[in-house]
């Protein structure tokens, strides 16, 4: 399954087309379960929204790059772009289910209690996966690239139950009342909190 002429569609429907996908690095392996969208067009909350400047420039295209940014002073975001080149979009990996890799993952999060704390929102995602400035602009869609790169690979189940809501972390006024965080029904236990669905 291709994954690019999803995310060429407007980020509401390619969000929860990520659901179920693999995030790989190096022999660490993570299903994605749960998403946010962002816009440029009408999202006060994006990055990008009345503005472009050098730190969101990847968000500007083309889809299927890695958007990497740092936030509160202590954590890495993964995001996916979206849309065409040229039109900002990105879809935020806020958590994911552990399938390969769980004991690099566990050194790497030692204050995670259990395993599903591990991956269970976007910076700690990140810090898992060892996410970080370098990894901003890297085609995650290229399954020929170096080793060490992260990359997304089709998933090995069929497409989840979907269900939506609220984004999380978002200013009143910022468009906090949206609903364009989607999740696994399936697999809630690893999504991140509060469960606003």
């Amino acid at each position: 399954m291709s994954l690019l002429p999803l995310l060429t569609q407007d980020v509401l429907a390619a969000a929860p087309s990520l659901l179920g996908w693999h995030l790989v690095r190096d022999g660490l392996r993570a299903r994605i379960v749960e998403v946010e969208a962002y816009r440029a067009s009408d999202d006060p909350a994006c990055h990008a929204f009345l503005r472009t400047a050098m730190k969101n420039m990847a968000m500007f295209g083309p889809p299927g790059k890695a958007y990497v940014y740092f936030t509160y002073g202590c954590h890495w975001m993964l995001n996916v772009v979206a849309h065409g080149q040229g039109d900002a979009a990105a879809i935020l990996i806020r958590a994911a289910e552990p399938i390969q890799g769980s004991e690099l993952f566990r050194e790497r999060r030692p204050k995670a209690r259990r395993d599903r704390d591990l991956l269970s929102g976007p910076g700690k995602l990140a810090a898992a996966f060892a996410i970080d400035a370098s990894d901003n602009g890297v085609d995650l869609l290229d399954l020929q690239s170096k080793p060490g790169l992260l990359r997304l690979e089709s998933p090995d189940i069929p497409a989840p139950r979907i269900v939506a809501g609220t984004r999380i972390g978002i200013a009143l006024g910022k468009g906090h009342d949206y609903p364009w965080r989607f999740a696994d029904a399936d697999r809630l236990v690893w999504v991140s909190r509060p469960l606003t669905f």
